[in-house]
């Protein structure tokens, strides 16, 4: 799939924009953002079904939080509900029927997460995060547990797995969204009329599943970051 490709110069270094991915990003902060305000500025003991619909929204996320993390889980609130809502919505924008805009080089509005930038950046974003959350709650213990041969070993494992971690976070976000976007669009090109709509159905449920595995794995490597081991 092709990518609307700007190319600007940044300290004398050539530097790729792809530019169709950055619209479809923001605009899928932009919903998740306007609907986070929409539903908490009017609050009240007795909420809308907006508000309802929002506090559903986060009492999975602590009730997720509180099953995986012993302690201190609800400062991670803010971060796993970010990433969740931001994935749902941007794998979501790739079944709406964006793709009849045309851009240069052929490219068109698809979901923001079949690029793999993207999610390496999230990916990034949750390594940067759990290390930090790591060492502030077990100091130099997170990268070495013992002054040892075993325990130096132990640790280079462990750092080495650290990085694979954001690795394959990326890696399968990626693939699964660009997969069924492609399954969409070759049924479309088959059987224009019958055949894309069950693969599209299929697809939402990809959205969903692929956003809660991001959720899942990402709570699973800050609670190995910050517990201690029995």
């Amino acid at each position: 799939m092709e990518h609307w490709i700007y190319t600007v110069s940044i300290g004398g270094h050539n530097v790729s924009l792809n530019l169709d991915t950055i619209f479809t990003m923001w605009f899928a902060m932009f919903v998740v953002i306007v609907f986070a305000i929409i539903s908490t500025r009017n609050l009240s003991l007795f909420p809308n079904k907006l508000q309802a619909a929002a506090e559903s929204i986060m009492q999975f996320f602590y009730g997720t939080l509180n099953t995986m993390i012993e302690t201190e889980n609800k400062k991670h609130v803010p971060l796993v509900a970010s990433l969740f809502l931001f994935i749902i919505t941007a794998n979501l924008m790739g079944q709406l029927p964006l793709r009849i805009i045309h851009l240069k080089n052929g490219a068109e509005l698809a979901s923001p997460t079949n690029d793999i930038n993207l999610t390496s950046a999230m990916a990034i974003i949750v390594l940067i995060y759990y290390v930090f959350a790591g060492i502030k709650s077990k100091g130099g213990k997170f990268f070495i547990h013992e002054f040892s041969f075993t325990g130096i070993v132990m640790a280079l494992v462990e750092l080495l797995e650290m990085f694979t971690r954001p690795l394959s976070l990326a890696i399968r976000l990626f693939a699964n969204i660009f997969a069924g976007e492609i399954l969409v669009s070759i049924t479309l090109g088959a059987m224009a009329y019958f055949l894309p709509l069950p693969v599209m159905l299929f697809e939402i449920l990809v959205a969903f599943i692929q956003a809660t595995v991001f959720m899942m794995l990402t709570i699973a490597y800050i609670g190995s970051a910050v517990q201690e081991e029995h």
